[in-house]
Order: C-alpha cells, then structure tokens, then sequence
C-alpha cells in the first residue's frame, strides 16, 4: 500500500500461457506434500492412518495445523484452542513418525524434520498454555545438527514435554476427552492417555507429479519419487545430466537450514557454469554420422541423460530434406548406450570406434 492506494503488483484476470524459452540451467526445487493421514487415497499406493481418526475426530490435527493455531496471524491469533468447542486444551498428545520409518504403511525413509518441529511445538505449548501437559510418543529421537539436541532436551527439563518411547495403537473419541492406546517400551507399560488435543507429526513426500517431470528432464529418482543426485557426496546438488540442479525437498527430506544451503549451493554451481566463456565436457562423447543416419530415433529414446536431439537437414533453397538424430555433446556422458542401440551402426563414441578397438585387439 502507497499512500493509501493499492499498488498494482498482482494481476487477478492473468491467464495460465504456455512460453518456450531457452535457458542455460534448470533447477528443481518442487518442495514436498505430507502424508495423507487418513484412510488410503485414490491411486495412492501407501497406506493410511485410519486408526488415528484424523478427518474424523476433530480434535486430531497435523503437525502444519497446529503451527496454524499457534502462530500470531493463525485462525485463532495465537491462542491454542480445541477445533471441536474452542477450549483450551489441557494434555495434548504429539505422535511422531506418523508415516515415516513404516515399512508397512509404503514408506521406509525418515522425514528428518519431525523430531524438531514436534519439540518445538512442545515449548509453544507450554509457553502459551502454562498450567498444560504434553506428551510424545517417539521411536527415536533423531536430533542430529548444530544445537538440536540441546534443544530437545531442553523441551524435556524446562518445558515439561514427557517423551514416552513406543507407538500408539489406536485413537478414540470418549466424550470430551480422546484415549491415546500406546506403550511405553522403556517402562514396559501399556498406557491410556486422556488427551483434549493430539497431534501428528506426519512424513514428508514428493511432490505428485515428480515422476512425469523428472522423465521429461532425463534425471533419475528413487523409488518413493525423489530425484537422485548425480553423487551423494562430491555432486549433492546436481543431477546425471548436465545443467540441471536439484534444491531443497525435492532431492530428501529437508529442513530450512539444508534447503537453504542446498539453494546456495545451487545458485553458486549456476553462476559457475554462466562464468566461464567455455565449458568442459567429457573426451569421451557419442558423434552420429548425420549423412548416413535412418532417423530412427532409438537413441533418443535410451538415452538417459536427454543428450540426444532431433535435427533437420534442408537443402540450399531451405526445404527441408530429413529429420536426422544429433548428440548435444554438453550434455553426453558418454555411456554407450545409443551406439548399442543403433540398429543401423551410425552413432560411434569417440575413442571407442570399431577400428579402435579393432587395433586395440590387433595390438594384444
């Protein structure tokens, strides 16, 4: 707002367009979705939660609705109230690893920022409601990064959070209150918990619709739809094919300070490839012999870095003549895989040629 008028920074009639543009990187940086609590989602091969009665039992709520309720611009301006009667809750049960770490329910992987958000959201309930009592449920604590165990332990000895080490069976509603089944596996005690509130700490996921981009820019994922990195340790933010950058959640699980590292990282691999005049690229590359080539295409559609691309050969008047295959030679990596390929023998990988290796076994 500038001087009491409305500046014009968004236009609401802008419709969706298509643009083709050239560009020299891509980064993906898509983010996660959570886990779907409930029962099983239409075309969604995990598991729910049904037990946990969350969509049912309105005072079962996610761990980003709770963040909701305690944050200043939230539904309720900061004061944590029960969604059913809008009372004060008094014990409020966090279950962690809703999701994750479970083979059972399709995911195996840990959502790493559960252990973290889940103490936090201990002392925001403590320091807002004083006289109340929260319990976690956990199967480990995975505290790992600068100061975050301290942190967590400093939600146990001066915030009251009571860690109960075990999972909850089930969750039901009895009358004002919800009876938490779980087990204390240190103390070896089942226990039954009355809980005005109880939340879940639920795993992070990848975007739906990862799979279809990551084959449209030639770069693998895992099995759950992460994308891989081209190294886990010397290249963790680039992909196998060249020019093409991975950012925060999309890669793993992530919280801020990694994602915004991994951004960092990210943007300074860009400004070096934009730096220099000229690029290095691998010796070892595969060259089509355009003259002779049928146009097949089977190369393009084995290659897994995306180096293969369709090119027109026209006469002098500008008629076009035959569409042939040409390898970005920036973007190969040289595996081989189009020479195997091709049925009529005209893709060669440099250093590679038959009479090269012809003489190779000549010269043994």
């Amino acid at each position: 707002m500038q001087g009491g008028l409305r500046a014009p920074a968004i236009d609401f009639d802008q419709k969706d367009t298509f643009d083709t543009v050239k560009v020299g990187a891509i980064v993906v940086a898509t983010g996660y979705q959570l886990y779907s609590i409930g029962k099983q989602q239409p075309n969604d091969k995990l598991k729910g939660y049904g037990e946990y009665g969350y969509g049912t039992i309105p005072d079962v709520i996610d761990g980003l609705q709770f963040e909701r309720l305690a944050s200043a611009s939230g539904p309720t301006g900061g004061k944590i109230l029960r969604p059913s009667d809008g009372k004060e809750p008094k014990r409020i049960v966090f279950l962690q690893c809703v999701g994750s770490r479970e083979k059972s329910k399709g995911i195996e992987y840990c959502s790493k920022i559960c252990c973290m958000y889940v103490a936090k959201h201990t002392m925001l309930y403590r320091h807002k409601v004083h006289d109340g009592k929260a319990y976690v449920f956990y199967m480990d604590v995975r505290s790992a990064g600068k100061g975050y165990e301290e942190f967590v332990r400093r939600a146990i000895e001066e915030d009251g959070a009571i860690y109960l080490r075990g999972r909850v069976s089930k969750l039901e509603r009895d009358g004002q209150v919800i009876k938490v089944w779980g087990t204390d596996t240190l103390s070896g005690q089942n226990m039954v918990i009355d809980a005005d509130m109880v939340v879940l700490a639920t795993a992070m996921r990848p975007q739906p619709g990862i799979e279809a981009l990551a084959q449209k820019l030639s770069v693998s994922y895992d099995g759950h739809g992460f994308i891989n990195e081209a190294h886990p340790k010397l290249r963790p933010v680039e992909t196998n094919t060249a020019g093409i950058y991975v950012a925060g959640a999309c890669q793993a699980p992530r919280d801020i300070p990694d994602a915004v590292a991994m951004a960092s990282a990210t943007a300074s691999k860009v400004l070096g490839l934009f730096s220099n005049k000229e690029l290095e690229r691998e010796p070892t590359v595969a060259v089509v012999d355009e003259a002779t080539c049928a146009g097949c295409f089977h190369c393009e559609r084995v290659c897994a870095y995306g180096a293969v691309e369709r090119k027109e050969i026209k006469d002098k008047k500008g008629n076009l003549l035959r569409v042939v295959a040409y390898v970005n030679k920036g973007v190969c990596q040289g595996c081989g895989t189009c020479q195997a390929t091709c049925p009529s023998k005209r893709v060669e990988l440099q250093g590679f040629t038959d009479d090269q290796i012809y003489a190779s076994i000549n010269a043994l």
